[in-house]
């Protein structure tokens, strides 16, 4: 008989990890990053051969936890971007000051 898996194991968050992003269990491979993967258009089998140590299963999972979770997801993406965006930009004013 064929050992049956809880879905629910596959992702994970914790702090100190992925900054406390939710992430594939027992990896430090975000489901951002999945997602990341995914809206440039790659399929799910396409992700995994990208991130060998990841099997078939455990992508689906992240785009599950995505899709359950979109508006969510995308308010973490969007501040995380505007962050980032607003750090460069610190960053180009400090060096022309120079």
């Amino acid at each position: 008989m064929a050992t049956l898996t809880d879905i629910g194991t596959f992702i994970a968050q914790t702090s100190g990890i992925c900054g406390g992003r939710p992430r594939i269990a027992g990896t430090g491979v975000s489901v951002r990053r999945i997602v990341g993967w995914y809206k440039l258009g790659l399929t799910p089998e396409e992700v995994a051969t990208e991130i060998p140590h990841l099997d078939l299963a455990q992508v689906h999972a992240a785009l599950t936890y995505y899709h359950a979770n979109r508006d969510e997801m995308e308010a973490a993406m969007a501040a995380e971007e505007a962050e980032a965006d607003r750090l460069e930009r610190e960053h180009c004013e400090a060096r022309k000051g120079r």
